[in-house]
């Protein structure tokens, strides 16, 4: 993907949701990327335009079986690479073993933790979404520290999810001591898309002291607010987050329909991420 054609994507996006962009010169590698009303810089971006591996100034590869019953193996970074201004995380049926252990199906998880975290700004990611029945590909964000104790009590933003048995919805939640997908209670909505899968699309998350913004190509699609008497079991977003980038297959939601395995490879691509304060 082209510089050229991501600023052009970008700002449609931008304007449709009447926020007025001006270009600023900083560093030659952003090409002028346009700064939102109401924000002042570009603090992250990643255009993945260099070929290879993605830059370990900026992600770090989650590894193993992490959480949910998820099949895949989450590999240090044979499932991600950098080609054509894209990145790529493929989740493989490939059967390779690691540490000794025969691991059927491989994925990757990338994250800025330990790297970048941010409380408050407008987040930006361009992806194309795979579905096939298994695949759980997700944009989201966790607390770097568990500043009110483990999950959920820190909370958990979900900027994007999606389950490839359910291909025509995307989904956009967040999660609380108070509200969350264990009690039943989270807060969530969905949203038809049918023309999500297998095209670029911009999933974008508004994130003020006192609301939660979700958009899809620029268009505002649900919105949390605040409320006056709130604590930190139902608004424990005042702290640092940072960002996650994965492909699940399977798991408690991902594979709630079951898994096809022999559709595998699919692959999840990232044109940009972006993030302003």
């Amino acid at each position: 993907m082209k510089k050229s054609s991501k600023f052009i994507f970008t700002a449609i996006a931008v304007a449709a949701v009447a926020i007025t962009t001006a270009t600023v010169m900083a560093d030659p590698a952003e090409n002028d990327i346009p700064i939102p009303d109401g924000y002042s810089r570009l603090v992250f971006s990643d255009e993945f335009d260099t070929d290879g591996a993605p830059d370990p100034k900026k992600w770090t590869f989650e590894t193993g079986y992490i959480r949910n019953g998820e099949l895949q193996y989450y590999t240090p970074g044979q499932n991600a690479t950098c080609r054509d201004g894209l990145l790529i995380i493929e989740a493989r049926a490939d059967s390779v073993t690691i540490n000794g252990e025969l691991c059927p199906i491989t994925s990757a998880s990338l994250t800025t933790s330990g790297h970048e975290a941010w409380k408050y700004g407008y987040v930006e990611v361009r992806a194309k979404l795979p579905a096939s029945l298994g695949t759980w590909p997700a944009i989201w964000m966790m607390p770097q520290e568990s500043s009110y104790g483990s999950w959920p009590r820190s909370g958990e933003i979900d900027i994007l999810e999606h389950v490839g048995y359910d291909p025509g919805k995307i989904h956009f939640s967040a999660h609380t001591e108070r509200f969350n997908h264990m009690r039943g209670t989270q807060r969530t909505h969905q949203t038809e898309a049918p023309e999500a899968v297998g095209a670029f699309h911009i999933y974008a998350l508004k994130w003020t002291p006192d609301r939660l913004t979700w958009y899809y190509d620029g268009k505002e699609q649900y919105a949390i607010d605040r409320e006056p008497d709130s604590d930190w079991t139902t608004w424990p977003f005042d702290i640092d987050y940072y960002l996650i980038l994965n492909l699940a297959f399977g798991g408690g939601w991902g594979g709630s329909e079951g898994v096809d395995v022999s559709t595998l490879p699919q692959r999840y691509e990232i044109d940009y991420v972006r993030v302003f304060q």
